[in-house]
């Protein structure tokens, strides 16, 4: 089914680049305009009618899937002048998160003292790179690939590594909604890669409520910060202590 919508949706931007209407279509196949409303509605459309529109347009049945399979490529990493593009914008970093974290139009301008002009300008810029398609009405949809990441040691990274260590660990961790857990021990290197593994495994999880929360209202969601760390215990203050 998801191959069908793909390729109406292709379809449908196909059309529009050819300037052609509903009516055009109805004309075409011999149908009211209201029918075709609705095979556009219910993708019921047959090979024979997908042809005919085709022929319409110059074009083969094998050009429209052509046309979804290109549309299908999403990104799943910036480049490096990309990240670096976004990361000297404060601005334009605000929204990319915000929109990573699937926030809407009305939703960014109504937290942040951002105007709309500048908001359209941002999202247009992130639509010319591919991570979002801005739609009428200035609708937003994601284009990123479920396993996009930023670059690893990238612009980005370095900011929010900067960030983490000036700010993550200043947080009130008494209250309720954070939660601090520091473990010290002595483990095997079996052991370590266990532990590494079901870390691995948690950041999953976050991933995937994050993910299953995305549909529900801003207000019902609050940014959250993980981070997920091992590291030796050797810590500079205690070397001055250790037999060379």
């Amino acid at each position: 089914m998801a191959q069908v919508e793909a390729i109406v949706d292709a379809l449908k931007v196909t059309l529009k680049a050819h300037k052609l209407k509903y009516r055009d279509v109805a004309e075409v196949l011999g149908l009211s305009e209201a029918s075709v409303k609705r095979l556009f509605s219910t993708r019921a459309f047959d090979l024979q009618q997908l042809e005919l529109i085709c022929q319409m347009m110059g074009m083969e049945i094998s050009d429209l899937v052509q046309t979804m399979t290109e549309r299908q490529v999403v990104i799943q990493e910036l480049t490096r002048e990309q990240e670096e593009e976004i990361a000297s914008d404060p601005v334009m970093l605000m929204i990319t998160v915000c929109v990573l974290n699937r926030w809407q139009f009305d939703e960014i301008i109504s937290f942040y003292q951002i105007s709309e002009s500048e908001c359209i300008q941002k999202l247009a810029r992130l639509d010319r790179l591919r991570i979002i398609e801005l739609l009428p009405k200035n609708r937003i949809k994601l284009l990123i690939a479920p396993n996009f990441n930023w670059r690893k040691h990238g612009p980005i990274e370095r900011f929010f590594h900067q960030t983490i260590k000036n700010e993550l660990f200043s947080a009130h961790f008494d209250l309720p909604q954070n939660k601090l857990t520091v473990l010290n021990g002595m483990l095997s290197e079996h052991s370590n890669h266990e532990f590494q593994r079901k870390l691995d495994k948690l950041a999953r999880e976050f991933d995937l409520l994050n993910n299953t929360d995305a549909g529900l209202q801003i207000g019902q969601r609050h940014g959250t910060t993980v981070v997920l760390a091992m590291r030796d215990w050797h810590y500079d203050v205690f070397k001055p202590l250790r037999r060379e």
